[in-house]
């Protein structure tokens, strides 16, 4: 059995990436190194008959005790490219190989390099047109399309309702992170964090009355890179069982500039459900459709304000969209609290 690697010496070393492809690797070359959370690493191997291959590394890498708590999400996404990924019409990298540990909950995923092969990936701050969030929409919609697959794993569990009932952050925690920049420019009474953390919980309860679908959970541009001005989706460490208007408001807030949002974000919920039935999915009517849709920017502005650990332009630029998508669909209100 393959070890997860817990350094980047290790996971780059020649001995293990030969264990890990099944091929003797003499030589290794680093690319691009990406730390967030976790770790992304493009690199270029070359094995002892001379060729080469461009791959893509992700897992927790030298990480604390504190973030290697986390790396449950890490199985989650290993098992998504091996279990999910081959099973569902969406564009995503080829996977190599997943090491997974499953008694450590820790795991490493190898990928073909897609930069190598032509793609370009959107950074988090990129604004998309309405054009292209359609496309991205229907990237979402194929996702969702794959619901039959939640009833043979059932290790894709409902994480909103995970996050609404944690504790992970209190509403004294939260205050203070909604006080500070990322809160500006939003109004007091969705500034606060008791409300917010109620209207997540409501919005778990009548999310798990709902039809579920495969949802993506963090469907931001970051998340997104195109091939031949296709769309593909990555980071699937949020993958769960939910209800499609999680997906949908999420992403529309959070790749959209407020003014553009505002403006076609009703005709891009049509495009969706076009979408959806096209591939044979039902669909609520579209006035209910919309009123599911006002209530869940809740989610994304919750996810978004309790983050920590990712670079603070990227935080205070969330925050403000999804949060603005609260205030003027009265999500708060439309959910009770």
């Amino acid at each position: 059995m393959v070890a997860v690697p817990n350094t980047v010496e290790q996971a780059l070393s020649p001995a293990w990436l030969s264990s890990a492809l099944g091929r003797p690797v003499a030589q290794v070359e680093t690319v691009e190194f990406i730390r967030t959370v976790a770790t992304k690493i493009r690199f270029k191997v070359t094995h002892d008959d001379g060729a080469t291959r461009a791959l893509c590394i992700k897992g927790l890498l030298d990480v604390d005790e504190m973030t290697a708590k986390g790396g449950a999400t890490m199985v989650r996404e290993a098992d998504f490219y091996g279990k999910i990924a081959a099973q569902v019409d969406v564009r995503v990298p080829t996977l190599a190989v997943n090491v997974i540990d499953r008694e450590a909950q820790q795991a490493v995923v190898l990928m073909d390099d897609l930069i190598a092969e032509g793609a370009t990936f959107c950074s988090a701050l990129d604004p998309f047109t309405a054009d292209q969030c359609a496309a991205s929409l229907d990237q979402l919609a194929h996702l969702h399309a794959g619901r039959g697959l939640l009833a043979s794993n059932p290790w894709i569990t409902r994480r909103v309702s995970e996050l609404a009932n944690s504790g992970y952050v209190t509403a004294e925690g939260l205050q203070q992170l909604l006080d500070g920049k990322r809160g500006n420019p939003l109004p007091a009474a969705i500034r606060n964090a008791e409300r917010l953390i109620a209207a997540v919980k409501a919005l778990d309860a009548r999310d798990a009355a709902r039809p579920q679908f495969l949802v993506h959970g963090d469907a931001h541009a970051g998340n997104i890179f195109r091939f031949e001005n296709r769309p593909g989706l990555i980071d699937w460490q949020l993958l769960q069982s939910g209800g499609w208007a999680l997906d949908v408001a999420y992403h529309i807030a959070a790749v959209l500039p407020v003014e553009t949002a505002e403006h076609e974000e009703r005709a891009l919920l049509t495009h969706y459900l076009a979408e959806m039935r096209s591939l044979g999915a039902e669909m609520p009517d579209p006035e209910t459709a919309w009123a599911q849709y006002r209530e869940a920017p809740a989610y994304g502005y919750y996810l978004w304000g309790i983050t920590r650990r990712v670079d603070p332009p990227i935080i205070e630029t969330f925050v403000p969209r999804l949060g603005l998508s609260v205030a003027r669909h009265d999500s708060f209100g439309l959910l009770g609290v």
